[in-house]
């Protein structure tokens, strides 16, 4: 008994603040994405929400789609922690899975339709995946993956009239699937905001893929942060040339939610129809790798006629070269830098503009706007460290670390493997395996190894061990540091 009372003397006496002022329904509600969808569709109906060549839906129409889904897979037997995989190109369907499979309480594991039957049927192994909503035209790839598996993976085709069509493979089509759903499905937001919403896998170059989890959490704050770190506005039109399997096509699905703006689907990453979607559209904003806009600004100059708007575009992958800046400018497109990888929820840093770069020359504004920048607003830590000691760099844009975050933008961990997770949150930060300087700016630059550049043994270690780089096999790459 005097433990007892020693140990309840020493317990800290709560704050003015604390006492009597509990979580309650009133004042207390689980950060989530889904929140974005309903309160669109209630305040904007009828807005156009997502495009798809001949297709047309108003987030009205769309919000009823995505618990039309909702439902028809809890009716299936999806719930909380149940995965369902998706095999899709940016089309409408793939939209939806983005609020419909989370609305169950199930996990949605977006899958790179680039990857090879082996790797898809180790993810949909590894994630117990229970439905499967896939493209006809992947059938070939998820044929080969299902004969590779033991575990039943019940299949939703989605036939799609702007695609090159293909075998069915599933017990369901999707339109039929979704019709036996309810539009007012009354789904719930997660219990915890800490639960997992997404699987995304990404493969190093070596060994099997990991399973990087996502929480509602995360996910509602980067949305929210793709909007104040790219100075979005309301109603955006927004084109996806970035792949929504990726990161979650960088949260933008439910970023697009959020500002009430439009989704303009797009299966392939021509010229002709980029262009031809941007001027007819109107899109405002898009995301692409550099390859993406040196594509652009080579097209031909009489597919870029009648584009007269201000077109905005998020880079990613390597810092953009001189020529693509300039010729972004050229053609009156505004680029911005970014930089993440999949366990930070796609990007978790920018390449922050200030004014008086517009005065510098295109070499004075190509050396500031390729560094990848400073952390993103939801985003709580990003420096780069000696890997061995836990210690800052000095800001001196010689001395070479790795880049490292924490935060709420940072994954939950990797399914199946604490060891990995341990590894990779080592020391309270998220290690991503870049090496990089810190300039006297403070902000971070990923830099070549090269004789001018000082290079710790921890930090070189560190790179060598749990290297995070892209392989070159792009059929292979799930792109995770891009």
């Amino acid at each position: 008994m005097a433990v007892s009372h020693r140990a309840a003397d020493t317990m800290p006496t709560p704050s003015l603040y604390d006492r009597d002022l509990d979580r309650n329904p009133a004042n207390y509600a689980p950060l989530t994405p889904l929140s974005f969808i309903a309160r669109t569709a209630y305040i904007w109906p009828q807005q156009l929400g997502v495009v798809h060549g001949d297709r047309r839906y108003t987030w009205a129409e769309t919000y009823a789609r995505t618990r039309r889904l909702a439902s028809a897979l809890a009716r299936a037997g999806i719930g909380k922690g149940d995965t369902v995989a998706a095999m899709l190109s940016n089309t409408p369907e793939m939209v939806e899975c983005h609020f419909g499979v989370p609305m169950t309480g199930g996990v949605l594991n977006t899958l790179n339709t680039r990857l090879d039957g082996e790797a898809i049927a180790f993810m949909l192994e590894h994630g117990e995946a229970k439905f499967l909503v896939t493209d006809t035209e992947f059938a070939p790839t998820i044929e080969k993956a299902l004969a590779k598996i033991k575990r039943k993976v019940m299949v939703i085709d989605v036939v799609d009239s702007a695609g090159p069509g293909g075998e069915r493979l599933g017990e369901f089509d999707y339109e039929k699937f979704i019709a036996g759903g309810d539009p007012e499905y009354p789904w719930h937001p997660p219990g915890d905001e800490w639960d997992a919403i997404s699987l995304n896998y990404t493969s190093g170059t070596t060994g099997n893929p990991k399973g990087v989890v996502y929480h509602h959490r995360g996910a509602y704050l980067n949305a929210l942060s793709n909007i104040i770190d790219w100075g979005m506005p309301r109603h955006a039109v927004y084109l996806w040339t970035l792949p929504m399997f990726h990161c979650n096509g960088w949260c933008f699905p439910w970023t697009i939610a959020a500002l009430a703006g439009t989704n303009v689907c797009l299966r392939r990453v021509e010229a002709k129809p980029v262009l031809d979607a941007i001027r007819t559209h109107k899109v405002t904003h898009y995301c692409g790798a550099p390859i993406v806009h040196a594509m652009l600004i080579n097209a031909p100059d009489e597919l870029k006629e009648g584009i007269t708007q201000k077109v905005n575009c998020l880079v990613a992958a390597a810092a953009p070269p001189a020529s693509v800046i300039e010729g972004m400018e050229r053609i009156g497109f505004d680029i911005t830098h970014v930089y993440g990888l999949t366990e930070t929820y796609g990007p978790a840093a920018v390449c922050a503009k200030h004014a008086e770069w517009d005065t510098l020359d295109i070499a004075g504004r190509t050396e500031r706007n390729g560094r990848q920048g400073v952390r993103y607003t939801c985003e709580e830590g990003m420096t780069v460290m000696d890997a061995e000691t836990m210690h800052p760099v000095p800001w001196d844009g010689e001395t070479m670390g790795e880049i490292m975050f924490r935060g709420n933008i940072t994954m939950k961990g990797y399914l199946k493997n604490p060891a990995a997770s341990a590894e990779a949150f080592a020391g309270g930060w998220f290690h991503s395996g870049d090496l990089a300087v810190m300039q006297p700016d403070g902000y971070i630059k990923i830099k070549d190894r090269s004789k001018d550049v000082i290079i710790s043994p921890a930090a070189r270690t560190s790179a060598r061990s749990r290297s995070r780089t892209c392989c070159t096999d792009t059929r292979r790459c799930s792109q995770r540091r891009w």
